[in-house]
């Protein structure tokens, strides 16, 4: 299995699915080797074996440019580092690696999964050295990222490649697949989609809810305001500009509002600015990135989540805001509304609907707990041991084709 991060060294969701999936596959009784491109201890992670292709730290890692990067000269010098300057670099360190360790070990894999693109090349390259049936695994593709674009030119052309390439497609929604389809040209037959899942088991784990982490909030829920909230990368595939726009026409309609945005990202300052010309800078709140109680608690303090996305593959954190009891608004463009029914959905674009639906959810303490109380009974029914099943029959029948 080759993949890019994984708790408690990851940036967003692809480490936590990952992990869960990876989890379940191993009480399943698989084996796997799990390849990441950073040398980092994983001290929860007993399950698998991981193998770390760099020896660099999450932090570099994650620091680093898509086609240079100067700030790791500060620490190695020239020789020392070589050419592990960038994330394509890093890239060819990881294929390399992988390289070195099947010829090394020469090992029996019955099947190479690779976790988007960073990885595919180095699949390829094992599905090359093995012979091993090739299942590439499609999180979020350039075409997301990029908020409906082409994005970078580099990373769609490996995306192509590794979907040509791949004996079997996952796709993490509909909506994935048919964006594989009409973007990259692939048949249909080639895609499976397996949907994520949650584990309620994972974040039943002794937290409390810390009203003292967002006291201001707290205090502005005890004279009526309604919390919405998004947790999520500060990018353009994430429609926080549309999201700012809609609170701030709910606003004109329903004053007792605010808006918690926890996470950062390149749009950051941009979102600053356009909530200060909206003249609401007064019911936004930024948290930065956050981990941990923190994190957890900036679902708690919710009452609605909003997943605002352009193209969201996926969703996990509408899941996760589902356990910490909050109504969700999510985009029809969104992959985890095919799964859950008791929401409330909106065109990405159509900010007049997402603040009506906004102020009509603020306004009414039933229609709220109504959608709280049952979309927890929906993505209770979610399971990763579901998914491993998916995943272990899928295995078995690339092995007897391939053998075929």
């Amino acid at each position: 299995m080759l993949g890019w991060e994984l708790p408690p060294h990851n940036s967003g969701g692809l480490g936590v699915a990952c992990y869960h999936l990876a989890k379940a596959l191993a009480l399943k009784g698989t084996t796997i080797d799990f390849v990441v491109p950073y040398s980092a201890p994983h001290e929860n992670i007993d399950f698998m074996t991981i193998h770390n292709a760099t020896r660099l730290s999450p932090l570099e890692r994650y620091g680093m440019g898509a086609y240079d990067s100067n700030f790791l000269m500060d620490k190695y010098d020239a020789e020392e580092l070589g050419d592990l300057k960038d994330i394509r670099s890093v890239q060819r360190h990881y294929s390399r690696y992988i390289e070195r360790h099947i010829e090394k070990n020469r090992p029996q894999y019955d099947a190479i999964h690779a976790h988007d693109w960073l990885t595919m090349e180095a699949g390829i390259r094992a599905k090359q050295l093995t012979d091993a049936p090739l299942v590439v695994h499609v999180h979020s593709t350039e075409y997301d990222r990029s908020g409906g674009g082409y994005g970078n030119p580099i990373a769609r052309e490996i995306e192509y490649q590794g979907l040509i390439m791949a004996d079997r497609i996952i796709a993490v929604s509909e909506v994935t697949k048919g964006i594989i389809i009409s973007q990259y040209g692939i048949p249909a037959d080639k895609i499976e989609v397996v949907y994520n899942a949650i584990d309620p088991n994972s974040l039943n784990d002794g937290y409390e809810y810390d009203r003292r982490t967002y006291t201001y909030l707290e205090s502005l829920k005890s004279e009526g305001y309604t919390i919405i909230s998004a947790v999520t990368r500060f990018t353009i595939q994430k429609g926080l500009t549309n999201l700012i726009e809609a609170v701030a026409k709910a606003s004109e309609k329903y004053d007792r509002l605010a808006l918690l945005l926890a996470g950062d990202g390149e749009q950051r300052n941009e979102l600053i600015r356009l909530a200060s010309e909206h003249g609401i800078s007064d019911k936004i709140f930024f948290t930065g990135f956050v981990r941990g109680k923190q994190w957890r608690d900036a679902y708690r303090v919710s009452d609605i989540f909003v997943l605002s996305s352009v193209s969201e593959p996926f969703g996990l954190t509408a899941l996760e805001a589902a356990h910490h009891d909050t109504a969700l608004i999510l985009t029809r463009s969104s992959g985890v509304a095919e799964v859950l029914h008791s929401i409330f959905t909106y065109d990405f674009w159509d900010v007049d609907r997402l603040a009506d639906q906004i102020v009509g959810i603020a306004t009414s303490n039933a229609l709220q707990s109504s959608l709280k109380t049952n979309v927890l009974r929906e993505y209770a029914r979610i399971s990763w041991h579901d998914v491993a099943e998916q995943l272990v029959t899928m295995y078995q029948r690339q092995r007897v084709e391939q053998i075929a």
